[in-house]
Formats: structure tokens, sequence, C-alpha cells
């Protein structure tokens, strides 16, 4: 045999007795098992000699290439780009026994296998199967069509294992990525019956449970109660991190007793440092319930108005506000607004994407149509009333694709769960 640059015995014209042989895999598109090489493992020159004229007269075109020993092979695997069938026989000079397919697994995972046995070796075959070949062929009943169709099958079983073993990975992965992102949804932190906080939080993001809408509601130690909403600029896996990060800074500095606007002002700083492009930006609605229930204080950087619900009376709020957040870093302004609060009374934040879907071909529900969906809704309690307005806003967009945008809604209201109904 003529030996290869890297110690491998190629099947060739050269070679006497063994003319060159083409093994045919049939062309299909979509799959790469047409480009397949035959590597044959085997030490006996005869039984080479007559697998390459089984292959001759089957229908397989693909490369054939033979490799004398398991250190000729595993050179050969380390340096092959495309896939490989390996015809393996277990008895070689420098190896015995199923720890050559072992080798060749950990050589080239993707390789798959055909293991050829003695007459009196199908135990060793399956065993072989069950270490990782695809299959075991009896040298003694080998044939053209046989031969073959083994080397498709287990081509295509390889190709199919390793398609699962990606699935499997992914399911992994996502099911780990959605306990991470329920660990950082917020838990509204109340230290008493006192107020009540009620959301929902539906992310536009294909399989996510973030997105860029953030939100959270602290009451501190004494008694006030803040709240949060915002809107980070985006749909990606990117701006639910970012909004996962301004939710987190919020909340600590509400807890360290940060001002009211020096809040924004740091929420403003980190979504400097920490976007990933310098067009994202944010808006924000922050609130401030004192402990005497009479009033609350608004402030707006660029975020959409909020519905205040009276009663069964619901009107539209529009507070002065300042920019949003990082469109002109350190340039923000942001005015705080007192309002006067009624008992009972109750305040609902959004985000935009609770309006901004179509609700016809050329149309949007917009923050009219919304006002209007929640003034026929106004009969109805925080949590009922929520939900209302999320189905009532998909519902209209259903015909037109649906909400593709994130959506959080907050209601914020003084008083047990028992005023609620």
């Amino acid at each position: 045999m003529t030996e290869s640059p890297v110690g491998t015995s190629q099947i060739s014209a050269s070679a006497p007795g063994i003319p060159t042989q083409q093994v045919g895999i049939p062309h299909h598109p979509e799959s790469s098992l047409w480009t397949a090489t035959i590597l044959l493992v085997e030490d006996d020159a005869g039984d080479a000699l007559l697998v390459e004229e089984m292959l001759s007269d089957s229908e397989l075109d693909s490369a054939l290439t033979w490799c004398k020993t398991l250190g000729e092979a595993r050179t050969f695997l380390r340096a092959s780009t495309a896939p490989v069938c390996v015809l393996l026989d277990l008895h070689l000079p420098d190896v015995h026994g199923l720890d050559a397919v072992r080798q060749i697994l950990e050589t080239d995972a993707e390789a798959a296998i055909v293991v050829l046995t003695g007459l009196e070796d199908s135990g060793t075959g399956l065993r072989a199967v069950a270490g990782g070949a695809q299959d075991y062929l009896v040298k003694g009943r080998l044939g053209p069509e046989i031969l073959s169709r083994a080397i498709r099958y287990a081509l295509q079983r390889k190709e199919v294992e390793r398609a699962a073993a990606a699935l499997r990975a992914n399911q992994l992965m996502a099911q780990e990525n959605a306990r991470l992102e329920r660990g950082l949804l917020p838990v509204p932190l109340l230290r008493d019956d006192l107020f009540r906080a009620r959301a929902r939080y539906e992310p536009g993001r294909v399989h996510g449970l973030l997105s860029g809408d953030f939100y959270d509601v602290v009451q501190t130690a004494d008694g006030t109660v803040h709240a949060v909403i915002g809107d980070v600029s985006g749909h990606g896996a990117a701006e639910a991190a970012l909004g996962v990060c301004l939710r987190v800074a919020w909340r600590t500095a509400v807890l360290c007793g940060t001002s009211h606007v020096e809040q924004i002002a740091l929420l403003e700083e980190i979504l400097v440092a920490e976007r990933s492009d310098a067009h994202v930006f944010a808006t924000v609605t922050s609130l401030v319930f004192p402990p005497d229930r009479r009033s609350v204080e608004i402030l707006r950087a660029g975020h959409p108005g909020l519905l205040l619900r009276q009663g069964t009376g619901v009107t539209w709020v529009e507070p002065e506000g300042g920019m949003a957040l990082g469109l002109l870093p350190g340039m923000g302004r942001w005015p705080t607004v007192d309002i006067p609060l009624s008992p009972g009374a109750g305040l609902v934040l959004f985000t935009d994407g609770l309006f901004e879907g179509r609700n016809g071909p050329e149309s949007r529900l917009g923050e009219e149509g919304l006002l209007a969906m929640a003034q026929d809704n106004g009969h109805l309690p925080a949590s009922a009333f929520v939900d209302a307005l999320v189905a009532g806003a998909a519902e209209g967009a259903a015909p037109y694709g649906g909400l593709a945008d994130d959506v959080a809604v907050l209601h914020l209201a003084w008083g047990s769960e028992d005023d609620e109904h």
C-alpha cells in the first residue's frame, strides 16, 4: 500500500489490486450525509479488498480511505472536516475489543461507526452498539446492498442523535434561563396590608419571561410607598438584562433613602454605563405615596401618562415631565408633581406596549382608545381591571399580528384586599 503523509493508506489506482473507489451516498441538498467519507479501519488486506469490492458493486460514491491501525485512523479523523462513517474492525494491532469504539468517539464524537465482527462475535457487535456505535455487520455475511445500507443508516442515525442531543441541550438551557428569569421578576416589598399593588407583565420577546419593561413597589419603614415603571428601548435579551439592572438599582436607591429626583438621575447614570448601544434609552414614571394617603408625588421621564380611578370613573392624568433617560445624559430635568388622592382612589401605570398595538389595518388603539376601554371597565376591582385592559388590547390587536411590544401594567391604591371588592 502507498503511505499517505499522515500514515494512512489511501485506496487508489496506485494500490495494486485495489482500484479507485468513490462510495455513493445519494445527494440530498438538505443533508450533509452525501459528502461523507468512508474510513475502513482493518489490518487484514484481504478483508479490506473484500469491503472495497462490495462498495464498488453498490450505489455509493463517497471517497474510501483505508487505515491499518487505530492510530492511523485517529490521525485521519483529527484532520477530516467532512462527516465520516468508520467501518471498524475490533481486532487491530494497537487495540483490541470495544476500546476501539471508545477511542474513535474520543477522537471524533461526530463519527458514525459500523463495527465489523466475525461470525461468532455478534454479541460483541451488540455491546459495541450499546457503547456508541451505530450498527454492526458480520464479515462472513456481507453483501453490497447490506454494506451500503448499513453505511447510510449509520450516518443518518448519527445525524439524528446529534440533532436530538442539540435539542436536549437547548431545552435544558431554556429551562435554566426560565428559572433565572423567574428569579428576577419583581416581588412588591410591602410591610403591611394597607396598600394594594396589582400587576401584569407580558414580554413581547418570544419564549422570554423578562423584557425591557420593568416595575417595582417598595414600602419603606416610615410607611411611604414608592413605585416605578419603566421601558428600555428595544426588545432583545440585552434590553431585558438592562431593565432588571435598572429595577434593582431603583430598589436599592429607595431603601438607601435616596431622594426622588436623585433616584432618576442615578438610573440614568447606570443606563449610560450599562447600555450596549449609545442609542438605547429608557422612559420611567416614579411615584411616592406618603403615609397620610392624601396625595401622590409623580415624576415622569419621557413615559406615557397614567390612569386615575376614583369610584367607577377613570380619567387620564399626564403631569409635567422631563426627557427620557439616556437621550442627553446629564442634561435631564425632571420636575415632581403632587396630585391629591381621594379615599379609595387608585393609579394605573403602564408601558406603551399596552396602547400601541394595531386595532385596524392603518390604526392603533392609542391613548384615547385605552382610556375609553378603561372607562368601560371602571366598575371592576383592581386585578380584574388590569386583566381587562390587557385582554382588550390583545383582542383588538390579534387580527393584525397581536401585541408585538412588551406590556407592563401596575395598579396601585391604598387599602386592604377587602377594599378591592
